[in-house]
């Protein structure tokens, strides 16, 4: 395999990426490891990808960042984007500046496709548009109603408009492949329901109830604000062998110090809180999760977004057991949520919102309509065609194939999409703490008697304790500055000095004023009293759990 077999104008299956995700490693040893975090339920390995130069120290002791894809089994392109991350971040090492010095001041972990088994039946016809992880076959954990199905066998999961003077749907008078919503207190028409493509287990011939699967959203399954009342919530918090192995491979990195994690359908960049509103969050957080996100708007054109405030549609229904609630809220990380790919947006639709679930008016609905025919013939759209159901009667099949219109974008436009995203990945990783040593002075106050004095400061971008949630909480580690000596011996002072957290530039954002946000130190001096002679060696190391570990050693003349 070469580097051209490693492309993105397509949508691999799990053995594709595998073997992908294989040569890369093996192609750069000295900065890539392959491990496995999680079984899945039909035995497939949840593949986690650790990127950083070993020459230059081990990935444990230097920031980290995280990207994840594929939670969701139908969203394709999120692999995509973290398989992408990989790729240029290998690639592009001793020639591209960037890539290079994260690579050697920073360490990576990439988990390009938590869910292979979910992936894997929806990759493949008939196309199923759904999140599960496999633990059930789709459908097989209803008990009756709708059961999604490809009942006219064409090798797609579409939509059934069921002929019903009580329906809500229209076709629409210029265009008959679009249905538009009846009109308030419209009557005489022909009228449609509109359901997905499948059977009705147990039909009564009145009702086509419509159950919530249990097996699906693995995002609902993470201990954070957990119900069972969640689509797809599990049984427990981290019921999922994928979102368990998930949980401890991230509590095994204390490092991460920024995390993103891909969705698809929206193009926006989202940030938590899933249960709260802005004003009960740290206005401090807040600002952190805006600043970084104007970076990414920049790069990728998307908005950023509070989950809460502005892509949950009624707010007595918020999401629980998010992963960047639980990363954001109960670790303190800096998380992100960026759902790739609009489709109103690439069709010219103005914005007006985040969550679409379908064009919100005949106009938009003609233009999507006619951006899929034209850019996704193939897989994006079905003829409408007559089909005798076995409990419906006479219906029509056909209109959107969601999965490759809705979640995930044309092949030809994947590579522009993933790439983008991932350079806003990396701006967020540089935006981590950096904490150094940044002087040592060695003064003499006596015979072989010395004052060693450092300096230990933030250079980044990041509060070393990431945010206020992480100080309220108590899972913000201090700032240590240690000292190690070379033919003397320490006199005063613990060998180990704990500095607390050091500020970042997060702070800084306006001249100081006393009506705005009070600044907090980002160096802190230490001081030790040794005695030495002349021709000692005297080491000062700092170390931060998210600002990562350095040292400068001085000789005592």
């Amino acid at each position: 395999m070469n580097e051209l077999d490693v492309k993105f104008d397509c949508y691999y299956t799990y053995d594709e990426m595998t073997a992908r995700l294989r040569w890369l490693t093996a192609a750069y040893p000295e900065l890539a490891t392959m491990t496995s975090l999680a079984k899945t339920f039909q035995g497939r390995d949840v593949w986690a990808i650790e990127i950083t130069n070993a020459r230059t120290g081990p990935g444990a002791l230097k920031p980290g960042y995280y990207i994840d894809g594929q939670i969701h089994a139908d969203e394709h392109a999120t692999s995509a984007a973290a398989l992408y991350a990989v790729y240029h971040l290998l690639t592009k090492y001793g020639t591209d500046e960037e890539a290079t010095r994260l690579v050697d001041t920073q360490a990576f972990y990439i988990v390009p496709r938590l869910n292979p088994d979910g992936a894997e039946l929806s990759l493949v016809p008939p196309y199923y548009n759904w999140c599960g992880n496999g633990r059930y076959m789709p459908g097989a954990d209803r008990i009756e109603g709708l059961i999604p199905d490809d009942i006219d066998g064409d090798g797609f999961i579409v939509w059934m408009r069921v002929p019903d003077k009580k329906g809500e749907w229209k076709k629409s008078a210029t265009n008959p492949d679009i249905l538009v919503q009846r009109a308030p207190g419209e009557e005489g028409g022909e009228y449609y329901r509109v359901y997905p493509e499948g059977t009705v287990r147990n039909y009564d011939g009145a009702n086509v109830p419509i159950e919530k699967p249990f097996d699906g959203n693995m995002n609902r399954n993470f201990p954070i604000n957990w119900s069972p009342q969640e689509y797809g919530a599990g049984t427990h918090p981290l019921s999922e062998p994928e979102t368990q192995g998930l949980a401890k491979y991230i509590l095994d990195h204390p490092n991460i110090c920024g995390m993103c994690s891909y969705h698809t359908h929206g193009g926006v960049i989202i940030r938590p809180s899933m249960t709260k509103p802005d004003s009960a969050l740290s206005a401090r957080d807040v600002n952190i999760y805006k600043e970084i996100g104007k970076v990414g708007t920049a790069l990728t054109g998307y908005p950023t977004a509070s989950s809460y405030e502005e892509f949950t549609p009624d707010k007595s229904q918020v999401r629980r057991g998010g992963f960047t609630d639980w990363t954001y809220d109960e670790l303190g990380i800096i998380c992100f949520g960026t759902e790739l790919w609009d489709i109103e947006t690439a069709a010219g639709v103005p914005r007006e919102g985040y969550y679409n679930l379908v064009p919100r008016n005949e106009e938009v609905m003609q233009k999507v309509y006619a951006y899929v025919k034209a850019n996704m013939p193939d897989k994006g759209w079905r003829d409408w065609k007559p089909f005798d159901h076995p409990q419906l009667g006479q219906i029509e099949i056909g209109g959107m194939v969601d999965i490759w219109s809705y979640r995930n974008p044309p092949p030809h436009l994947l590579e522009d999409i993933v790439r983008q995203n991932v350079l806003f990945n990396l701006k967020h990783a540089a935006a981590a703490p950096q904490v150094k040593v940044e002087d040592v002075s060695v003064t003499s106050v006596g015979e072989h008697l010395f004052i060693v004095r450092a300096v230990v400061s933030n250079f980044g971008y990041l509060p070393t304790n990431l945010s206020d949630v992480a100080v309220a909480h108590g899972v913000a580690k201090p700032v240590r500055a240690s000292i190690h000596i070379e033919g003397g011996e320490l006199l005063m002072n613990p060998k180990t000095a704990n500095l607390g957290n050091l500020a970042g530039r997060t702070e800084r954002i306006y001249p100081w004023s006393p009506w705005g946000e009070q600044w907090n130190a980002n160096s802190r001096p230490v001081e030790w009293l040794v005695r030495a002679k002349a021709g000692s060696s005297i080491s000062v190391s700092s170390h931060s759990e998210k600002g990562g570990s350095h040292s400068v050693t001085v000789q005592v003349n």
